[in-house]
């Protein structure tokens, strides 16, 4: 008989204050691995309940049940003499407090980090802002469109000769909750009560990679090419004969030979090295598309495989959802009849789990008020 083992996080108590994305994920993460997660929300409910898509059983958002899984929900009013009293009670006993308010609002409501670090000193405070806790755009409303405006990605998104994109997902909000979350377990394992602060601007500036440094020191600005990077080639989202499309990637020497042998170029010396291939990337490319283009997207897939090169469909959500390997890796799971992504990660002894879907308004207000903490 196998040993049941507690959840990762069992035993850690957090707040979570904030509101919409960011701040909220980063307090899933750590629920999804047992942590006991205490949602406030403002009497007047939280607009994130009603933002895009609805569940069809109780017209709650989509988003509201995803972003605040495996959560214990109070209602409290902030402005409150005595719903603020409870949230100092709270904080007495917890280990991280996540918030996204405006810099200063915290401190406003007689809650900032003096406050509650003189009554629980090793209290570990996630602020999650747009720019930051200083600097000259602290006061700015912060959102992901305007980081990655910011930072350089959407300056590099789009087709060659088009404008500058934005991603169609909520890309830098998925990326800042993953850096809180990250950040808090690192301000935990200090064993030092701390401010943690994270915002979008620079968790997205995370990801932009050498680009920086290649400007400094190289003068390089990178420019809009579509789906190809500067130093991989071939790379990008080919059409094939049936319509379908695939993604090629050759950021491995030894598969752009295996792609180049595969399409009948592989003793060209043109594009024998990363090199000589970006020297030829319009020749490469074009190969490359001529020969897809002419085989459907199977043969184009098995032929790849068959010789251990990198390629994929490109899959709407629809087919995502059936595909063999998503399906049988249990990708997608069900909770409270809402399908939805599971766990961020696999631990093989202490795997985590979601246990509810965002709950109703004040649903777990009773239990917390006469329990406070499990």
């Amino acid at each position: 008989m196998t040993e049941e083992r507690p959840d990762a996080l069992a035993g850690l108590r957090v707040i979570d204050l904030a509101t919409v994305l960011a701040g909220p994920s980063c307090a899933r993460y750590l629920a999804d691995f047992g942590a006991d997660v205490i949602k406030v929300e403002r009497p007047e409910g939280d607009t994130w309940r009603n933002v895009g898509w609805c569940d069809p059983a109780d017209g709650v958002s989509l988003w509201w049940k995803l972003t605040n899984r495996n959560k214990r929900l109070i209602s409290l009013d902030l402005k409150d003499v005595d719903d603020t009293a409870l949230l100092l009670q709270l904080a007495d006993e917890a280990h991280v407090l996540v918030e996204n308010f405006r810099p200063g609002t915290l401190e406003r409501l007689g809650l900032g980090p003096d406050v509650l670090h003189a009554r629980n000193p090793g209290l570990v405070i996630v602020r999650v802002t747009g720019f930051g806790q200083d600097g000259p755009y602290r006061d700015r409303a912060g959102f992901a469109s305007l980081a990655e405006a910011m930072t350089g990605y959407a300056s590099i998104n789009g087709d060659a000769g088009g404008p500058p994109m934005l991603p169609p997902i909520a890309l830098t909000d998925e990326i800042a909750g993953l850096a809180g979350a990250f950040a808090a377990m690192v301000a935990l394992r200090s064993g030092v009560g701390q401010v943690v602060d994270v915002n979008l601007i620079e968790s997205m500036f995370q990801f932009m990679g050498p680009l920086v440094a290649a400007h400094r020191l190289l003068g390089y600005n990178q420019p809009r090419a579509g789906s190809a990077i500067p130093y991989t080639v071939p790379r990008g989202i080919y059409q094939c004969a049936d319509g379908r499309h695939v993604v090629v990637s050759t950021s491995a020497d030894s598969v752009a030979t295996r792609v180049m042998n595969l399409i009948g170029v592989g003793d060209d010396p043109r594009f024998a090295t990363f090199a000589s291939r970006v020297e030829h990337r319009d020749e490469c490319e074009r190969l490359l598309r001529e020969w897809i283009s002419a085989r459907n997207a199977a043969d184009v897939i098995d032929a790849f495989h068959a010789a251990e090169a990198a390629v994929a469909p490109v899959l709407s959500m629809a087919e995502v959802d059936a595909d063999e390997h998503m399906v049988a890796r249990g990708n997608v799971i069900e909770v409270d009849g809402v399908p939805m992504a599971g766990p961020i990660a696999r631990l093989s002894a202490t795997p985590g789990a979601v246990r509810w879907t965002g709950r109703e308004h004040d649903a777990d207000g009773a239990e917390v008020r006469a329990n406070r903490w499990r």
